[in-house]
């Protein structure tokens, strides 16, 4: 069976083809903006994948997508989705059912992150891990899945970026003050150093911090810190076999696993109880270069219009 899965995000919209659970063919363009430009985004890029995959559309069992905003997974309507100029209700998985003749459900983008990364995670059963992904992007938000399926709450789910740290820290857009993404998120880390030529700033400053940069080491170690906090949070709230970091920052690579693990133990070195925890052991990095959201939106399809049929 074939299932295509899309994430729509601010800056392009990234698919990929999926035939038994390989990965066939991936593809990306530019994110048109407005409802129509989402909606013509989305065609442009399944059309290409089946083109270059050899198959016909009707050979697609089904499509998922992510998109940012506030999506009812039962209906496929989006509210919400300001960054894409969604600023009305879109009934998305109807509007690209209609255009494709092709069955397609939609969900929040962090939760198919979630579940894209489930599948690189598997327990030793071969099963997905039960996990929390934690995005730090220009914000910071979580998605859970357990027992292979994504798990949604009521109402608002995941904003672990608004769950304030310092209560007398620097006022946050949501109101509070000294919220956990003003610390860790991936906006947070861009504004701790300057880029050196054509050294993205997050690079810099480890390379400084490694050459033995005293300011660079505290703001790399405070950074660190803070991330620390977001996964012993995590882990706290609803106990995550592993919680995995994506965004940009992963890009950092080894030096920023290694740096989160030795600040979790830090963290818990004065703490019998945070020690028996095991924390440095229940973080990994998302993959930096495979598509984890978009084949978490092709696994949703398939999950998702398989119960329903």
């Amino acid at each position: 069976m074939a299932y295509i899965g899309l994430d729509i995000g601010g800056t392009n919209t990234k698919g990929v083809l999926l035939t038994d659970g390989s990965l066939r063919a991936s593809y990306s363009v530019p994110t048109q903006y407005g409802a129509q430009g989402v909606i013509a985004s989305a065609k442009q890029v399944v059309e290409h994948l089946v083109n270059e995959s050899g198959l016909e559309l009707a050979e697609i069992a089904g499509i998922g997508a992510g998109i940012p905003g506030v999506v009812e997974l039962e209906t496929g309507q989006v509210t919400h989705a300001v960054n894409l100029g969604i600023t009305e209700p879109l009934a998305l998985a109807a509007a690209l059912t209609q255009q494709l003749e092709i069955p397609v459900v939609v969900d929040n983008d962090l939760n198919i992150a979630a579940l894209g990364a489930a599948q690189f995670f598997p327990n030793p059963t071969g099963q997905p891990v039960d996990l929390a992904f934690l995005s730090l992007g220009t914000g910071v938000a979580a998605g859970y899945v357990f027992d292979g399926v994504v798990r949604r709450g009521a109402g608002v789910v995941g904003e672990v970026g608004h769950i304030p740290i310092d209560p007398t820290g620097p006022l946050c857009n949501c109101g509070q003050r000294g919220c956990l993404e003003l610390y860790c998120s991936g906006s947070a880390l861009d504004r701790l150093w300057s880029a050196e030529g054509s050294i993205p700033g997050p690079q810099a400053l480890f390379n400084a911090a490694a050459a033995g940069d005293a300011d660079a080491i505290a703001r790399r170690d405070a950074y660190l810190a803070a991330i620390a906090i977001g996964v012993k949070n995590l882990v706290l709230a609803v106990g995550p076999r592993l919680v995995v970091i994506g965004g940009g920052v992963v890009r950092l690579g080894d030096r920023l696993l290694d740096g989160v693990q030795q600040a979790l133990r830090e963290l818990a070195a004065s703490s019998a109880f945070l020690q028996s925890l095991d924390l440095p052991d229940r973080v990994a990095l998302a993959p930096a270069d495979i598509p984890v959201a978009a084949i978490g939106a092709a696994t949703l399809a398939q999950q998702y219009l398989a119960s329903a049929a």
